[in-house]
Order: structure tokens, then sequence, then C-alpha cells
């Protein structure tokens, strides 16, 4: 060999060595979402740089043989690599390959008699040379790097084989790392929608603990009452829709509660949303959720009550105030449980079990086109009704001594006797507030009383009660106006915040002030 050609090798390996030196340094620095794309062109410069005409990169499948195609190039008029082969299209080809051998082909001959498919491929193909390295990863081959010639015979010295070889682990490393990032990625949001998910637990299992005494049981022994906890026993433990019925103040929401504490899905918090609280442009938002800039305000992205309470229950109360297009959305949502966010197109997915509520008589709202009929057809699965107080008389005095006892509880004082006569008194009226009502009049009452006998006289309510119950809703008025007037008073007039009459009388300031609006109640000027 003469000094020319030996200059020529010799410059070859060093153009080869600086090309593995630059692939290295690239794979290195390479994000994984650009491992796919810089091995394609990797493959392109080896194909290239050798004058060959096609060159793969490949990876055998976790559950087969086969061996899937990942990146590859091909000079124009070459017939592509397949995008599988399986062990019935080449079996010999992949065998050998997955067994860790290399198999070097520097002319169809030179393939063994055992290799009867590998053979016609080469033939059909116009297929002269070829190299397949198998790559390992820890120790096991996952990969293989082929480089074909099609136009003349290649030569391979085992030199070649190797630094080739190191190319093909370049790639392996850096797929390897890829999916591992991948993975990572993956289990970081998994974590991160854990830990949303755990959050808004905590939210609602706190409030749920706040409120605890309040749910903790069901007070009577009426047979209305009796009948409305049959009604819970029997769907409790079922995944089925509730529309729960009733005159404002009968405690539906501790209906939805008992329904969700006798469920397989009680371990989760009960979500609840008022569908009257929340003005018509933001009931979809707090239902379904939004993308950040989905509207005005929309600062960034939120979850909705749903998303919120999958695998859990959602509580919808006042469900007769949501508007037409927000009940074909919940429709939906009830029939294939999916969604999107306010501002998204994409379907989200949820596992809910939904209870709804309502104070009025969602038959007739349908019969007068308030109401969609297919919602009103898929809420009514199985309704319950719960009686108003009137019906269930009976259940006053229970009431009233647990009310009184709670409320003793919370203020942290003695729990006075409750003489017959107020019992009677109470159970002498009609209570258009329902048990609502009541506990408003015995805490009125617990507050005032200054002994060890709760008296209900300083409210002027016994005498109204036993006299006139027709006029009794004006005499409680009057009597909620002067207690409000009496605490607004003692704190110079301070509604909200510490020490204001909001906090005392333990009402949200918005609905102290409407209250105070409606009784016609304002603050006296300095003159007057």
């Amino acid at each position: 060999m003469g000094s020319r050609e030996m200059n020529e090798m010799a410059d070859e390996r060093l153009r080869f060595e600086q090309l593995i030196s630059d692939l290295s340094a690239k794979f290195v620095r390479v994000s994984s979402d650009r491992v796919g794309p810089e091995i394609r062109n990797a493959i392109t410069e080896i194909v290239r740089f050798f004058d060959f005409d096609r060159g793969e990169f490949g990876e055998f499948a976790e559950d087969s043989n086969s061996l899937l195609l990942r990146q590859s190039y091909t000079r124009a008029g070459i017939e592509p690599f397949p995008d599988e082969i399986t062990n019935d299209l080449l079996p010999w080809y992949t065998e050998t390959l997955r067994s860790g051998q290399v198999v070097r082909m520097e002319r169809p001959e030179d393939l063994p008699k055992e290799a009867t498919r590998e053979r016609e491929y080469v033939r059909r193909v116009g297929m002269k040379s070829s190299l397949n390295l198998p790559i390992s990863i820890e120790g096991a081959i996952v990969c293989i790097l082929s480089l074909e010639s099609f136009r003349s015979y290649r030569v391979w010295t085992d030199e070649e084989v190797r630094r080739i070889q190191l190319i093909g682990e370049i790639f392996a490393n850096a797929l390897r790392r890829s999916r591992t990032e991948k993975k990572l990625r993956e289990a970081l949001s998994e974590i991160k929608q854990l830990k949303d998910q755990y959050s808004s637990d905590y939210s609602y299992l706190r409030e749920e603990i706040r409120r605890r005494g309040d749910y903790k049981r069901i007070v009577g022994k009426s047979n209305a009452l009796k009948h409305t906890m049959s009604r819970i026993e029997q769907i409790g433990h079922t995944d089925t829709t509730v529309l729960i019925q009733g005159e404002t103040g009968t405690g539906k929401e501790l209906i939805a509660h008992a329904i969700h504490d006798a469920s397989p899905r009680r371990e989760r918090p009960l979500v609840k949303v008022n569908c009257a609280a929340l003005p018509a442009n933001l009931i979809e938002s707090e239902l379904f959720g939004h993308e950040k800039g989905a509207f005005s305000g929309a600062v960034e992205k939120r979850k909705g009550r749903f998303e919120v309470a999958d695998g859990a229950t959602l509580f919808l109360d006042e469900i007769g105030e949501l508007k037409a297009e927000s009940q074909a959305k919940l429709l939906r949502v009830l029939e294939e449980g999916e969604f999107e966010r306010v501002g998204s197109s994409h379907t989200t997915k949820v596992d809910v079990r939904v209870l709804a509520a309502s104070n009025r008589d969602l038959e007739s709202e349908v019969e007068r086109g308030l109401f969609r009929k297919d919602l009103w057809y898929r809420l009514n699965v199985f309704p319950i009704t719960v009686p108003p107080l009137r019906d269930r008389l009976e259940d006053v005095p229970l009431l009233v001594d647990w009310i009184v006892k709670d409320i003793c509880r919370r203020l942290g004082r003695k729990t006075p006797k409750i003489p017959k006569k107020a019992t009677k008194a109470l159970q002498a009226y009609d209570w258009p507030g329902n048990v609502r009502e009541l506990r408003n009049v015995i805490e009125r009452a617990v507050i005032t009383t200054r002994g060890n006998v709760l008296e209900l006289q300083d409210l002027h309510v016994g005498q109204a009660l036993e006299a006139r119950p027709a006029r009794v809703a004006r005499s409680l008025d009057e009597l909620e106006r002067d207690y409000i007037i009496e605490t607004l008073e003692k704190t110079y007039w301070k509604v909200e915040g510490p020490g204001g009459a909001a906090r005392i009388l333990r009402l949200h300031p918005s609905t102290l002030r409407s209250r105070m609006r409606k009784l016609g109640i304002e603050k006296p000027s300095p003159l007057s």
C-alpha cells in the first residue's frame, strides 16, 4: 500500500473520529424532544460519509422479537426499510440480532443456508452489502443500527464495525435518556395532579370537619322522616343520580350528606355547588373549569367542580336556577361523563356521582319551558322529597333539644332547660321556613336567655305563636329587626371584620346587609 493510500486512509479515519466526537457532544446536549430528529440527521450524515444508500435505527419491541423502525434515511430510488420486521418476515435476521450477534453481509452469498427469507428479500430489493449491529444497554439488546449498500459491494473491517457500533450506542443512550425524562415528566405531572386533588380534598374535608356537627345525624322519628330515611338506605350504596326536592330550610343538603356517607365514595369529600349563588356567566366556569385567557379575568387555568369531584360525589344545590345552556352541558356530563373546559376543545372524562336539589317544582318548570325535559328525566331517576316541618311536628321537641345543645356547645354555655310551654308553642306554628327558621328562633332564644330556663317570651315568640300563628311571620321579622339593630348598636354599627355584627350573628357580611335592606335598617345619622 503506497503512502498516498495510507494518507487517505488516515485522513478518512480522522474525519470519522471527528464525526463520532461531534455526534457524542451533540447528543449529550440535545433536548429529549429532539432526540428522534437528531438521530435521523446523524444517520443521514453517516450514510453520506460512507457513500451508502440506506441507514436505519430500530428498536426491539418489549413484548416480542419484532423490530420497529424508529429513524431512517434512504437515497432516492431505493426501497425503504419496512416499518416493522416480524419473526415471520425475516426470522433468521431478527433472531441473530436479538442474540447479540453482528450480521455482516459483504455479498448476498455470505448469508447462511437457514436465512432463506432473508436471501429472498435481499435479491428482491437489490441489496449488495449490509452491516447490522445489535446495540445493548445495561446488558440487554434493545436496538440495532443498520447500513446498506445497493450500488456496490462493501467490505467491513473490524475497526469500522467497532466505531459504527459506538455511534449506535450514542443513539441508544440518547433514546433511553429521552424516555427516562418523558417518564419523569409524566410522573411529575401525575404527582401534580394528585397534589391538586389532595389540596382540593383537603379544602373540602376541612369544611366538612368544621360543619360535621350539623351533619352528624338527622333528628326525628316521625313517619314522614322515616320514609325519607328508608329512601336514603335504598339508594345510598349505588352510583345512581338522586334529585332531592323540598321546601327551603328542610335540610336537603343534610340528606345529600347522608346519601354520600352511605355510598362507596364516602372516603372522598362531598363537593358542593350552589347554582343560585353564582352569576350566569360564571356558573359554567365553576362547574367545568376554564383555560387561561378563556375570558376577561381568567388569568390562569382552573379546574371546575366536576374535575375536583372526579371519583367522588357532586352536590348541585338549587339546580333549578341553571340557565338553558348550562343545563345542556350538564346533561352531557350526566349521560357521557365528559365535558370541555371553558375556552378549551380538549374533552375531559370524569367519574362523578351527582346529587341535585331544588326547592322548585321542576316538573312544573318543565311544563313552563324553564327547565329541560331531558335533563329532568335524567335527574329524576330516584327522587327523594324531604318533608316540611309542618308535616312532622312530632319531631319538633327532638329538634329543639338537639339544636339547643348544639348551640350551647358552640357558644360554650350551659344548656338551659326547655319548658313544655315553649315546646308546645313551637309545635303550634306552621314553620314556613322549616328547620332553618326553627334553628334561628332557638338560637336567638339561647342568646337572650339569662337563667337556666329557655325563654321564648323575651323574643315575644311564645305569645305570638300561641295567640295568632298566622301573624308569627311578621312578628319574627320584627324580632329579627330588633335583634340586628341591638347587635349593630353594640358594635357601633360595624358590620364586618373582627368584632363586627356579621361575626357575632354568624352571617356573611353580604347576607347581613341584604337582611338590613329587607328589614329597612339604616345607620342613624350623627345629628339624629
